[in-house]
């Protein structure tokens, strides 16, 4: 989930509608066949030993062989769509890593010095719930970029993909405070073309993925409050590759250059030296990739998506400098636009602030509200169809209250020039005291 850092004021035109794509899955509808086996088992068995004695003949009757009940055995794959809970297919808790990368140059040291080995350690819990986050959010990604097709409702996709990370981690956040201890660590961004950032489908939405989209699918999951943020960009029409080309390879540019005491924008120059290096010809013109300046990547906290730094992805003179332990998103956008995105179109995406001032609220309305969104959110992001699921209703003119209240911040979607495409990858960095995990790399990506 992006950083935006400049607001600008523009409207935007909304998508076409069409039909809802529904899928349907049947399940074994045979009975537990275990008593006529039985009773198949004891005619044999009277069979083998002659005929049954005649009435009266007082012969004790012959006892029922059972066979022993078959235990399940633990599921070792994961389903389609995916169900199967990560911590049954890594029962001792034994997740992937990610990809491990070793410091270089005067951070070189830290690889082997048993100093740094031992801070490392000491962050077993830390890891652990990371790496959980992590399969999760691999396991449903991959499933989304390999099932979704022009033709589902957006609204499908997003509970498709949040059904999934749900069920993973087995929280469904229904009861109270369920969704603090594992869950979405954000509302799924789904944003198309020339929106670049946080849309996701309220109730009613009836937008369609169609064959020319080009979208955005950013996904967040969290154990514990440790969040793994990571996107990746679908498009159907080949005449997009070298976009999403672009910005994948700016995306890895930037991972690579990040690293402790390393100066965000450094990082930020080496971005869009790579990006720019890129061109996409769209309908007979043909577009350098340039990167949306006003979007960053940034740190994450526990149970906070936006820490306190931010990873421009253009050259800067930001001189912070990353540190060891930090968790870093490192995010990149490319756009055929201008390159610069503004807020405009019905808000979906909220969040508690993490500094919230103590307001005495009028509106009781906003004060309940506030009560649900402390016992289930707290400060990680949330969206209208996260209250839906909770029984709320009519209360639009509570959260617009704490929102004019400086309690939850409203993020509208951003949005470059009408007519113009815009791609987004992003992985998650553990910056560990002896190594750098890019926690949420896969084989897709």
């Amino acid at each position: 989930m992006d950083e935006i850092t400049v607001n600008e004021a523009a409207t935007a035109n909304g998508k076409s509608l069409g039909p809802t794509t529904a899928t349907a899955t049947t399940g074994n509808l045979n009975g537990d066949n275990d008593d006529s086996d039985d009773d198949a088992d004891a005619d044999a068995d009277a069979d083998a030993n002659g005929a049954a004695p005649a009435a009266g003949e007082g012969v004790a009757k012959k006892k029922k062989k059972r066979k022993p009940k078959k235990k399940k055995k633990a599921p070792t794959e994961q389903s389609d769509p995916p169900r199967v809970l990560i911590s049954q297919l890594f029962p001792n808790k034994a997740y992937p890593k990610g990809e491990e990368v070793e410091y270089v140059d005067e951070n070189h040291y830290r690889t082997t010095n048993e100093e740094k080995r031992y801070l490392d350690n000491m962050n077993a819990d830390f890891l652990t719930d990371y790496r959980h986050a992590a399969e999760a959010h691999r396991q449903t990604r991959q499933w989304a970029a390999k099932n979704i097709r022009p033709g589902w409702t957006l609204t499908d996709i997003a509970n498709g993909i949040e059904d999934s990370v749900r069920a993973l981690v087995g929280h469904q956040g229904l009861d109270e405070g369920d969704a603090m201890v594992a869950g979405m660590g954000f509302p799924t961004g789904l944003s198309l073309n020339h929106c670049a950032a946080h849309f996701t489908p309220n109730a009613g939405n009836k937008l369609v993925l169609h064959e020319d989209d080009v979208m955005k699918v950013d996904i967040g999951v969290h154990v514990n409050g440790n969040i793994v943020d990571s996107a990746f960009t679908l498009a159907f029409n080949p005449r997009y590759d070298p976009l999403l080309e672009a910005v994948k390879a700016a995306t890895n540019e930037g991972v690579k250059q990040a690293g402790i005491d390393v100066r965000v924008g450094d990082i930020g120059a080496a971005i869009q030296e790579v990006m720019e290096s890129y061109e996409v010809e769209i309908n007979g013109q043909t577009h350098q990739v340039k990167p949306i300046r006003n979007l960053n990547g940034h740190n994450i906290l526990p149970y906070s998506i936006h820490g306190t730094k931010s990873v421009p992805i253009v050259k800067s003179n930001d001189q912070t400098k990353m540190e060891e332990g930090d968790v870093f998103a490192i995010e990149t956008f490319g756009s055929t636009g201008l390159g610069v995105v503004h807020e405009d179109g019905e808000v979906s995406h909220y969040a508690k602030c993490r500094d919230a001032p103590k307001v005495d609220l009028r509106l009781s309305s906003a004060k309940s509200l506030l009560s649900v969104i402390n016992k289930n959110f707290g400060t990680l992001p949330f969206c209208r169809r996260y209250l839906d699921r909770l029984g709320q209703d009519k209360y639009l003119l509570g959260l617009n209250n704490l929102v004019a209240n400086g309690i939850v911040e409203s993020y509208p979607p951003l949005w470059d020039k009408k007519g113009s495409y815009t791609a987004q990858y992003e992985h998650t960095i553990l910056l560990r005291p002896n190594v750098k995990e890019v926690i949420s790399r896969g084989d897709d990506f």
